[in-house]
């Protein structure tokens, strides 16, 4: 085909296309390339299936979109100036009062068009422009599907099956000269319509109740329904053909007509330009990174809270998956934050690969083993390494609490929370962000608006499009929660960008580190100790520490400044977990700042003194203590009642209760007991030892096929364009020796194949092969014979577009190309 041939198919201008321009198809619809394409032809007919263009039109900007619209409406094939006309309008008033900004739309619209061209949605040159046949039959017109512009069917497609007495009635009222043929009063008609001066001088008579219904029709949708007796003003209508019938109670008005109302326009309101994001607020950006940097700090510090919350084991997993309601709200508890809030951090762990079900019978939810090495990170590469797992997260936490689609509760770590869009949605957040100057922050309202104009179809309801500010679609929900996650995480600081998140963004998680590594404060080695039982932590804590002092000490405030309070409680449980007394002494005296309080000196010995002093075992589980006294007390204690204890011997008590209960009734008491074992020895407890066995973290569910790297995206091109010249190769006739009845493969007995291929060798000359590869499967190549000896012919391989290597027993024949096919 010659350069300045106009392409008849879309197959034929995809072929005329250079690799480039293929390759770009490909990155942008990479849906084709699974499995690679055979050849064009094949090529051009994946890319017109239902499911590929809907996928195409779901990636088009607001204007590219109107533009495909304007075509569906238009005739087949449309010149470039309708196209342009239909957006632009024709000049004349529509009644709207507004500009038409044509001169946007003027220059926007190639660019639009080139997108079109590009992702194979449209082909064409300007003068015959088509739209390809499934995005028409998508975006065109019908009673099941109207049309996204609002414009109803053709003259001549509504009047598809009325009889030439009615054409002929209409035409009368019309004003119009009389005839029978159907074609030409179809066309008249239509003619009517279209003309601006007659058009305008038959609405002249019109009543204005007429005009009114028109006013309701003309921007869609253009259905209406009329009674057995219609009012005269629509009985007027119907006789003229402004409304015609689509049944026996339904009407349209005709696209013609509505063109006429509109000012010739498609569209309502074009929308050549992508909406501007306003800043809310402006900032500085040195302080928007130290807010970040804190806001991230706390982050971690949150995290590492839940992990220490389900050390010993989290709660239990549903029957259905998931989390309680109950033990969400506990979590938040211990978290003090917002339940939506704890959903968030318990997800944001879960698809970091810190939290997992630890896979027992009796399934709850735990740490992982990669806890721990996230515990040992630097905090900066540990905030990395949420914000790269957040970024890449399917699982949506905004959607806890709502409902799917059968009306069951969607639960924190539960089924059904993926949604394909989060990744992409929440780095195009961020790219908005970016686009702004350090330390802006955006509009939030804008950012929505602008998020709908790169992916409206994307961003309409299942009920229809949505209001300029409506957070109903999962889009702009999705986007609202990118925006408050992004400000807890830390990625944003007063709503701006930090500098740390851009570095993510643009260079990585190293380059993200080393920007937030001098934010950080770096961790203490030391408390304060205070006279009122209370340790103030004036900044992080070095890892041995606070977890030493979360075991001794309970938290009591947060800020700035961590404050924790030693009780007696407290103290027994850093005992129970295997420290002596004079360890925690020891302990208190290296990592304090300040003298030890003689108070918590002695609350640390009055516990010690007591602890261990009661044994606890089981029988169900029994009590002995060597001083009978306190034994006494106990039984003389009415509080002991629930227990059901009674004595077996002077210095043992038996208890119908199980030792856990044992243990917690007598501590509520305000007794310190220790658990012993079956030989005697104290149990002792330590703190964080369950850990499920190693999980690895959820896989996003892709939205669709990868984008493709270069280097497939080169193979790729070349496989099609190989097998496309194979598919294409004109041959002679090859004689069928084997019997195969003109089979599709050539055949020919292997002396004649051998003999051909060498001949074909010592010429450099191109021959038309048939091969059965080991699996069976035939196919059809062109080959370039370089060299045939043991059996194997090596050749250059037009159809993979490399030197390959063939067995002749595998090849059934060969046939020499055509004289004047090229190669």
């Amino acid at each position: 085909m010659g350069t300045t041939t106009p392409p008849r198919t879309l197959a034929e201008a995809l072929r005329a296309r250079g690799d480039e321009s293929l390759a770009g198809l490909l990155r942008a619809r990479p849906d084709l390339l699974s499995p690679v394409p055979n050849d064009i032809t094949q090529l051009a007919t994946r890319a017109g299936t239902r499911a590929s263009v809907v996928r195409a039109l779901e990636h088009l900007d607001r204007f590219a979109l109107q533009t495909a619209e304007a075509l569906a409406v238009a005739p087949d094939p449309a010149p470039y100036d309708t196209l342009l006309a239909l957006l632009t309008g024709d000049g004349q008033d529509d009644g709207e009062g507004r500009d038409d900004a044509g001169a946007a739309i003027t220059a926007a619209l190639p660019d639009a068009l080139a997108t079109l061209r590009e992702q194979a949605l449209v082909w064409g040159e300007d003068a015959r422009l088509h739209l390809v046949r499934t995005a028409r039959e998508l975006l065109a017109p019908s009673p099941q599907h109207p049309s996204p512009t609002g414009l109803g069917p053709t003259v001549s497609e509504a009047t598809a099956g009325m009889s030439p007495g009615r054409l002929q009635e209409i035409l009368t009222a019309a004003g119009l000269p009389a005839t029978y043929d159907p074609v030409s009063a179809v066309t008249a008609l239509a003619g009517l319509f279209t003309d601006r001066t007659r058009m305008a001088e038959l609405l002249d008579t019109a009543p204005v109740e007429a005009l009114s219904v028109l006013d309701r029709l003309v921007w869609g949708p253009p259905y209406g329904e009329v009674t057995p007796n219609p009012t005269p003003p629509v009985q007027w209508l119907r006789d003229r053909g402004l409304l015609l019938p689509v049944s026996t109670r339904t009407v349209v008005l005709p696209r013609e007509a509505a063109l006429h109302l509109r000012a010739g326009r498609a569209h309502r309101v074009p929308e050549p330009v992508a909406p501007v994001l306003v800043a809310a607020a402006e900032r500085d950006p040195q302080a928007v990174d130290r807010a970040a940097a804190g806001q991230g700090f706390m982050a971690l510090s949150t995290v590492e809270d839940l992990l220490k919350l389900w050390n010993n084991g989290g709660p239990a997993i549903l029957r259905a998956g998931g989390l309680s309601v109950r033990e969400l709200k506990r979590a938040a508890g211990a978290l003090d934050v917002s339940e939506p809030v704890a959903a968030f951090w318990i997800e944001l762990a879960y698809g970091a690969g810190l939290l997992a079900s630890d896979g027992e019978t009796d399934e709850r939810y735990a740490p992982t083993p990669a806890s721990d090495e996230w515990l040992d990170l630097p905090a900066q590469d540990r905030w990395t390494h949420l914000a790269t797992a957040w970024l890449a997260a399917t699982r949506t936490a905004g959607l806890i609490g709502g409902q799917d689609a059968k009306g069951r509760a969607l639960s924190a770590l539960g089924p059904d929370l993926d949604r394909s869009a989060a990744p992409e949605v929440r780095h195009r957040v961020l790219a908005l962000f970016a686009s702004l100057p350090p330390g802006t922050a955006p509009d939030p309202q804008t950012l929505l608006a602008r998020l709908r104009w790169e992916r409206p179809l994307r961003s309409t309801a299942p009920g229809g499009p949505t209001a300029p500010g409506d957070a109903s679609d999962l889009r702009s929900r999705i986007a609202l929660w990118t925006v408050n996650d992004a400000e807890l995480l830390g990625i944003t600081g007063r709503g701006a960008l930090s500098s740390q998140a851009r570095a993510l963004l643009d260079e990585g998680p190293d380059a993200a580190a080393a920007r937030l590594a001098p934010l950080i404060p770096e961790p203490l080695d030391h408390v304060l100790l205070q006279a009122d039982l209370t340790a103030v932590a004036p900044g992080p804590l070095e890892r041995p520490l606070a977890e030493m002092l979360s075991v001794l000490a309970d938290v009591e405030s947060k800020g700035g400044a961590t404050v924790y309070r030693f009780t007696p409680g407290s103290v027994r449980r850093a005992l129970d977990a295997g420290r002596a007394a004079t360890d925690l002494h020891a302990f208190l005296a290296t990592h304090s700042r300040t003298p030890v309080p003689q108070p918590l000196s002695y609350l640390i010995d009055d516990v010690a003194r007591r602890h261990g002093h009661l044994r606890i075992g089981a029988a169900s589980a029994y009590v002995r203590c060597d001083d009978e006294a306190v034994l006494n007390e106990i039984l003389a204690d009415k509080r002991s009642a629930t227990l059901r204890l009674r004595r077996l011997a002077p210095t043992v008590l038996a208890a119908q209760a199980d030792p856990g209960s044992l243990l917690d009734g007598l501590r509520e008491m305000g007794y310190a007991p220790a658990a012993e074992s079956a030989e005697g020895d104290v149990l002792i407890t330590r703190a964080g030892a369950r850990r499920t066995p190693p999980r690895t973290p959820p896989v996003p569910v892709p939205e669709g096929p990868p984008v493709p790297d270069a280097t497939l995206l080169a193979a790729a091109v070349r496989a099609v364009r190989g097998g496309d010249s194979a598919a294409r190769a004109v041959h002679k006739d090859a004689p069928d020796t084997a019997g195969a009845g003109g089979g599709s493969l050539p055949r020919t007995t292997p002396a004649e194949t051998l003999a051909t291929v060498q001949a074909a060798a010592m010429t450099g000359s191109a021959v038309w092969i048939g091969y059965v590869n080991a699996e069976g499967a035939a196919s059809q190549r062109v080959i370039a014979p370089v060299k045939v000896e043991g059996g194997f012919v090596t050749a250059y391989d037009h159809t993979a577009d490399e030197v390959r290597t063939y067995p002749l027993h595998r090849i059934t024949g060969v046939a020499e190309l055509a004289d004047e096919q090229t190669t």
